[in-house]
């Protein structure tokens, strides 16, 4: 078990050594620099608890790319979802939401947290837009897959994959259920709302279009006799997941700090740790066993992306998120044990 996480120790280590580093040069306080180190190890938990779905849908993905690419998601895609998704994306925010320039957004984190905060936060409704429908789709089309025969919760599950056989009906659920969520905001912010969520949609279709054609392309060298180790598709694919799941515990953060550097490194460190719980999980083949499992964080994706539209409206304690996802997750793997305990009593 700890060869999986050693890297993930190690980069924990080093993260809590510069934000005690970055706490004492700040503020030259024993107690401020305590109290930095405890939202930095709040945040990783946070991110953790918030990410295990992700981590299992990712090792479903990964179970089934070359061992070539899998390297590249586990070190390659670390460098995207600590810098490009901790530090980057706010930014990103702060410049197009401001009008301003990469470095005077970074000053602004620097100097004004304050107001840094609200222009991240502002910028919520299209975020949960985009990040929400994203996320839905992702768990929809699990489900939604008229070759699926296994099923957990049977009642839901069969019915959904026999309506698959509706060409886009999992697309015309979700955009009743954004529009449906539109009619409680202002005019205003329910455009801005349906909009980022029908480019949530489209940058799922774009994802999954590109994927397709790799496979295609591969397929046609296969033919030719060529050999063929691609992952490309799944990379993107994993990376543009990632940055969905992302989204929530981002916005989330600010409700315990509106530091930048506390923030870029209590979400780093749980980035990390869900990267290593994805190694464990493919090379463990623990999907294989627990049959449910991968059902359970499906429907965990399906309740974060329905928490994220909600969140236009409602505020939704991460606690709560976590809560639900850790809950579904739980349930499926118990469901799981058991139905190997009968499996195996039936075979003696």
């Amino acid at each position: 078990m700890l060869r999986f996480y050693r890297g993930s120790i190690i980069f924990t280590l080093v993260c809590l050594a510069l934000a005690s580093w970055y706490g004492w040069a700040s503020t030259g306080s024993i107690e401020a620099t305590a109290q930095i180190l405890w939202i930095v190890a709040v945040l990783s938990i946070l991110e953790v608890s918030l990410s295990f779905d992700n981590a299992v849908v990712n090792a479903s993905v990964l179970e089934e790319m070359d061992e070539i690419w899998q390297r590249r998601f586990l070190t390659w895609g670390i460098a995207f979802a600590v810098f490009g998704m901790r530090v980057v994306f706010p930014l990103a925010v702060v410049a197009i939401a401001a009008g301003i320039g990469p470095l005077d957004a970074l000053h602004l984190s620097l100097n004004q947290p304050d107001e840094y905060e609200r222009i991240v936060s502002s910028a919520h409704i299209g975020i949960a837009g985009f990040g929400g429908a994203f996320l839905a789709m992702v768990g929809l089309e699990f489900f939604f897959d008229a070759d699926k025969e296994v099923h957990w919760i049977a009642i839901i599950e069969e019915r959904l994959s026999r309506i698959s056989a509706v060409k886009s009906a999992e697309i015309g659920l979700l955009l009743l259920a954004m529009w449906g969520v539109s009619t409680l905001l202002d005019p205003a912010d329910a455009l801005t709302f349906l909009i980022s969520g029908i480019l949530g949609i489209v940058a799922f279709i774009g994802v999954d279009a590109i994927n397709t054609w790799l496979e295609l392309r591969d397929e046609q060298r296969k033919l030719a006799g060529a050999v063929v180790r691609s992952g490309l598709g799944g990379f993107l694919y994993l990376n543009v997941l990632d940055a969905s799941f992302s989204f929530d515990g981002v916005i989330g953060a600010f409700a315990l700090s509106n530091n930048m550097i506390v923030i870029a490194l209590g979400l780093s460190i749980g980035a990390f740790f869900v990267r290593s719980m994805t190694l464990m999980l493919v090379q463990k083949g623990t999907l294989a066993e627990y049959e449910f499992l991968e059902h359970g964080a499906f429907w965990a994706i399906i309740a974060l992306g329905a928490i994220m539209l909600l969140s236009a409206r409602f505020h939704i304690p991460e606690t709560v998120t976590g809560l639900i996802g850790a809950t579904l997750i739980g349930i499926s793997l118990w469901w799981s044990i058991r139905a190997n305990r009968r499996a195996d009593a039936a075979a003696r």
